[in-house]
């Protein structure tokens, strides 16, 4: 009799609100745990890259958690600490033009500018590779191929942008919550991945 009504109950289902706000805390933890990975300076695309696949596990209903995270993200950063280095230099060249510019150099109006929208580029191109990182890809033709992204979806490109705004601006207004945030950045990418691949 027992066991009759044991089979006869249904597993509960979540509601569509409980889900997505699951996802959205799962977001802002995930977030935490990429701040925490950023703070070896050039290890930030592998945060990121541990990041994104995390949160693709949780919208697959997958079992992942703070173990695999760290165990993503020691496998991305073996390669992806040369991308975090090389995306210092290119932030360090990207200053060196706006401080031109603002010097009064000719023409340096117009180079810093460029700076600028290249650094954005890269920025997000970063984050779209980051999105679909895997363990055994590697990271220069990944960002080749997120290159190529960036500029063949230019809406995609521009949510990106978006999320990136978003941290700026917490971080502007209430520093503490940028960390949070982060999560949501490399959830942005992710959705901007899987609508282009769905396209």
């Amino acid at each position: 009799m027992a066991q009759a009504r044991v089979k006869a109950r249904a597993p509960r289902k979540e509601s569509v609100f409980g889900e997505r706000f699951a996802v959205f805390a799962e977001c802002l933890l995930t977030g935490v745990w990429i701040a925490v990975a950023c703070l070896g300076v050039v290890t930030y695309p592998a945060a990121f890259a541990a990041g994104a696949r995390h949160l693709r596990r949780r919208t697959t209903h997958q079992v992942g958690g703070v173990r695999e995270f760290v165990a993503d993200f020691r496998t991305a950063v073996r390669g992806g600490w040369l991308v975090g280095l090389a995306g210092w230099v290119v932030a360090g060249a990207v200053w060196v033009d706006v401080q031109a510019a603002r010097a009064g150099i000719p023409g340096g109006p117009l180079v810093g500018a460029v700076g600028v929208f290249a650094l954005i580029g890269a920025a997000v191109a970063l984050l779209r590779a980051s999105a679909v990182w895997a363990p055994g890809v590697a990271w220069r033709a990944s960002l080749a191929d997120a290159g190529r992204r960036t500029v063949l979806d230019p809406a995609g490109s521009f949510l990106v942008v978006c999320g990136m705004a978003v941290v700026a601006l917490s971080a502007w207004y209430i520093a503490p919550l940028a960390v949070p945030v982060l999560g949501a950045v490399a959830a942005a990418a992710v959705a901007v991945e899987e609508r282009y691949r769905h396209r």
